[in-house]
């Protein structure tokens, strides 16, 4: 199934994309995607829906956030061999963990806000887990049973704040619009191999990065087990999981988003978004 919530910023509303591409509206079933929602038997009961009994919704709403009231955004950084090379920085020998703030979340297809004084603002198509069930100090082998499903991220970063401040990363990855998610929470049964989807992303028309999650130093059932063995993780988090080769700050010279700029990105299977940059 792939999840999503449309209508106005803070009120969006549950939907569910049928077998021809329509949305329709979940909200006589559900009150919205979030974490009390997308446990294993409230997605049966949704599978069992009759879509063609549900109104559609104009292709023209907007798109939320495809999961709500996130309670946890989590990220691993250098996660990917090509990018970690790409940036001159080490493999790492366990995953780098930071969060960004919940308020970054937008809809897939919002607007960027180039905070006021950046200079270095970047992209980063990236694959999100969303967490279905709480897990703490669980098994690898058994990792697959705490997730719901995956959904597409846009984590970005001011890598001035991020890298040439004092401080941690968190500063330059939580700045307001800076985590569009969605359009989906795809479930995943739909995904046959998570750690074989292609990725990219365009600036303008021009391709920046091509790459593949077979390229991930940690996979996705790792990095659930690895991180709940430091902190319990809640139905409807999110796990940001790195990035491949091509952001703005590991090229010569380096490459940053300023007002105007429109970027496209997507994972195969989990949709594709696209964001216009403004100044903020």
């Amino acid at each position: 199934m792939k999840l999503l919530r449309h209508g106005a910023f803070g009120k969006e509303k549950p939907g569910i994309l049928d077998q021809n591409g329509s949305i329709r509206d979940l909200s006589e079933h559900l009150p919205d995607i979030n974490g009390e929602t997308i446990s294993e038997n409230s997605l049966k009961k949704i599978s069992s829906i009759d879509l063609s009994s549900l109104p559609i919704v104009s292709d023209d709403t907007r798109l939320g956030a495809c999961v709500g009231n996130v309670g946890k955004f989590l990220c691993i950084g250098l996660n990917y061999s090509d990018h970690a090379a790409e940036s001159g920085m080490a493999v790492p020998s366990e995953p780098i963990l930071f969060s960004k703030a919940t308020s970054a979340i937008v809809g897939p297809n919002d607007n960027i806000e180039i905070p006021r004084n950046s200079v270095e603002t970047d992209w980063e198509v990236e694959l999100g887990i969303i967490i279905g069930k709480k897990a703490k100090y669980i098994n690898e082998n058994d990792a697959d049973d705490y997730i719901a499903g995956y959904c597409l991220v846009n984590d970005v970063s001011e890598r001035e704040f991020q890298l040439k401040k004092e401080g941690q990363w968190t500063k330059g990855k939580s700045c307001d619009t800076f985590g569009p998610t969605g359009p989906y929470l795809v479930t995943k049964d739909e995904i046959a191999d998570v750690q074989k989807l292609k990725m990219y992303l365009d600036v303008n028309g021009q391709r920046m990065q091509d790459g593949s999650t077979n390229t991930m130093i940690f996979s996705a059932r790792y990095i659930v087990y690895y991180l709940s063995q430091f902190m319990s993780l809640n139905p409807g988090d999110i796990i940001a999981t790195g990035t491949p080769p091509g952001v703005g700050g590991g090229m010569k010279p380096p490459v940053f988003l300023k007002a105007g700029d429109k970027m496209k990105l997507g994972i195969e299977g989990l949709g594709e978004q696209n964001q216009v940059c403004i100044q903020g």
